[in-house]
């Protein structure tokens, strides 16, 4: 979500606001889009809204799509498991199209219903997206490249960002003839990337390890790795999934496709919370995906336009200068295959989680006497631009794909499914309540932010072992005592 709401830099201060935390959809949209809301509803019903009526309304049309992220996180697990890697992303695109063409025609058909249903249906395609997507993507990658592919999801997500943003201007589709075609342009963009599905292989892991389909899972193990691969590497890699299955299964078992062997790997949510040696990276999932919505990036988005006007802008140069902090972390992002391949995880991650708290520290004190001190509302800018930066080097793309790589192949779909649950929950967590808090405590709201980041700072440092260049036979032993563990000795 990016929250852009804004009117004038006194939303700083003044509890009497009560801007939204809404969508990555900017203000000029979504002002219309109330509107036509509470057009619609009494041409509909003949029920005319109070002010208060309608921000209960719009709060309701907001948190939908966060009730169906939670409901598309949960069924993540099942849904990898029961379609396989490759057919769970086809249902995502399919809800994501569906979702696209009830924002086309609501308004069309005069239908706040269709509005509701397009929402929802999208959250349970973003829920179903963050819990599948990027455990496809590790599981297709070769060990030494499994971190840049595992952050190409968080791309996606940031780049969809930028892309709201830019198609909700007042200049482009942000009207009330044309709001619609905001809402629903990304489905150009989805039918785009699924031109492809039909050449896209199935996970290898997948087959050998949970549906146990020997000669498949080395066929498309060919198919990734490309013509030349050497017969050596291939058996290096079966080698490897056969490592990942079931202890009650010997070897010889688990390279069968006969009838014997229909039973699979598949691991249950409730199994995996039940697990003792599955707790420590459990809890280091969730913490991160949960961590990221409660680092704060929300917020920094949504006192950015104040800020910026703080210092001078007009609302509309504050707008674009919004826009331009989206851009920031868009471009930062373009590097994050390249930082996975050179650095660590842990010092990434670390470093990411320490220098956010810095920074928010260093923006509460700023906003809180940024009428005192003249120089302040500049600093206050460096400090958002820093902020953006150091997030989007390890809290905004390594909790994506973390669990893919503390996790083995069973219990991984429902570990994934648990971290992006995490992942809404705090996110609706933020959505309902910021408001109140910017209210009652004004520049302060960022402090439960940065408790939020020195809080994962210490987790990662004591419990967070290094994955990179590692096979997960080699991490799942670091982890599996729960907080006993000692991730560090090698």
């Amino acid at each position: 979500m990016d929250p852009s709401d804004h009117e004038e830099a006194s939303v700083l201060y003044s509890p009497g606001r009560e801007p939204k935390i809404v969508s990555n959809i900017n203000a000029d949209a979504r002002k219309v889009i109330k509107s036509w809301c509470n057009e619609t509803i009494f041409e509909t019903y003949g029920t005319v809204f109070t002010e208060g009526n309608l921000e209960t309304f719009w709060s309701a049309v907001v948190s939908i799509f966060l009730i169906g992220g939670v409901i598309g996180s949960l069924g993540g697990a099942w849904v990898a498991d029961k379609l396989g890697r490759k057919r769970s992303f086809l249902l995502c695109g399919f809800l994501l199209f569906v979702g696209g063409v009830c924002f086309q025609f609501c308004q069309t058909l005069n239908s706040v219903e269709l509005l509701m249903i397009g929402r929802i249906v999208v959250g349970l395609a973003a829920g179903l997206t963050t819990s599948t997507v990027p455990m496809y993507l590790t599981e297709l990658a070769p060990l030494g490249l499994r971190g840049a592919l595992g952050v190409f999801c968080s791309m996606g997500v940031t780049g969809g960002v930028v892309v709201g943003q830019v198609i909700s201007l007042e200049e482009v589709f942000g009207t009330e003839d044309h709001w619609q075609f905001a809402l629903s342009f990304y489905v150009i963009l989805v039918v785009m990337f699924f031109v492809p599905y039909p050449w896209l292989p199935e996970s290898p892991k997948y087959l050998f390890v949970i549906r146990r389909r020997h000669d498949e899972a080395v066929n498309e193990l060919k198919r990734v790795a490309g013509k030349k691969v050497r017969d050596e590497y291939v058996r290096e890699q079966i080698e490897a999934m056969r490592r990942e299955c079931t202890p009650e299964n010997d070897e010889e078992t688990c390279g069968e496709t006969d009838s014997r062997v229909e039973k699979t790997k598949e691991r249950s949510i409730w199994s995996v919370l039940k697990d003792p040696t599955l707790l420590l990276p459990l809890v280091l999932v969730c913490a991160l995906q949960g961590g990221q919505q409660l680092s704060g990036i929300n917020a920094v988005f949504f006192y950015s336009v104040s800020i910026f006007e703080s210092v001078g802008l007009s609302s509309t140069d504050a707008k674009f200068a919004n826009l331009g902090a989206g851009c920031l972390n868009l471009f930062v992002a373009f590097f994050s295959p390249i930082l996975m391949a050179k650095f660590n995880r842990r010092f990434l991650a670390l470093t990411s989680c320490a220098m956010c708290a810095l920074f928010l520290f260093c923006l509460t004190f700023i906003v809180y006497f940024i009428d005192d001190v003249e120089w302040f509302s500049y600093a206050s800018i460096v400090a958002i631009l820093l902020y953006i930066l150091f997030y989007q080097i390890g809290l905004g793309p390594i909790p994506y794909f973390i669990g893919s790589e503390l996790f083995e192949v069973g219990p991984r779909p429902a570990a994934m499914a648990l971290g992006s649950l995490a992942s809404w929950a705090c996110n609706f967590v933020v959505a309902m309540l910021f408001t109140t808090l910017q209210n009652a405590w004004g520049a302060f709201v960022f402090l439960p932010f940065t408790c939020t980041c020195v809080a994962l700072t210490l987790l990662l440092r004591l419990y967070l072992p290094e994955t990179r260049g590692k096979h997960i036979s080699q991490i799942v032993p670091l982890v599996a005592k729960g907080f006993s563990s000692k991730p560090l000795v090698p």
